[in-house]
């Protein structure tokens, strides 16, 4: 078996990208509790273990990659022996010198195996390259195991967006310095 490598997309990938499941199963969520008082209003989350894992549908429709792909600032490929297991998309901003990360998606049977950590972690060295000093990244509440990733490679949770996603869906942001 060859090692994983990280590289550019070319055109000739997104086909292959657009068939990776990029559903996910999930049995935890990040739970959102909204308080409002007169001169209060509280916001927080908390990790909820569900009865039974779900399956969750991707955000984003895979097969307006065809179309969308080149009007990313990075597109990112993780391959081995010929074969593509998963990508990162980045657009820029929102904030000046930044990246936004807005797919991380890793194909079904190679979950779990660290692709995904390496597409992010090369994430980070292309916003290196650019001079850029901080990459976000963005994802469903439900997205249990993306948290984690970002969690476990020092990424801070910097905040949400209600009905953010087209199902109406919360967007969580995540934030890593990279300079």
């Amino acid at each position: 078996m060859q090692t994983l490598q990280i590289r550019n997309a070319i055109s000739s990938d997104i086909p292959h990208l657009t068939q990776l499941e990029h559903g996910y199963r999930t049995d935890h969520v990040w739970q959102m509790n909204v308080r409002e008082a007169p001169e209060e209003l509280a916001i927080s989350f908390r990790e909820v273990r569900l009865p039974r894992p779900m399956r969750v549908k991707y955000p984003r429709n895979p097969s307006l990659l065809i179309d969308e792909w080149i009007l990313h600032s990075g597109f990112l490929v993780a391959e081995r022996d010929g074969g593509v297991l998963g990508y990162i998309a980045f657009v820029d901003g929102p904030a000046p010198n930044a990246a936004w990360t807005t797919d991380l998606v890793v194909g079904h049977s190679d979950r779990r195996q660290g692709v995904g950590t390496q597409l992010l972690q090369t994430g980070i060295e292309w916003c290196k390259e650019r001079n850029l000093q901080r990459l976000y990244v963005e994802m469903q509440s439900k997205n249990y195991p993306a948290i984690c990733l970002c969690k476990k490679i020092g990424m801070r949770f910097l905040g949400y967006s209600d009905s953010y996603y087209p199902d109406l869906d919360i967007a969580l942001f995540f934030g890593l310095d990279v300079s």
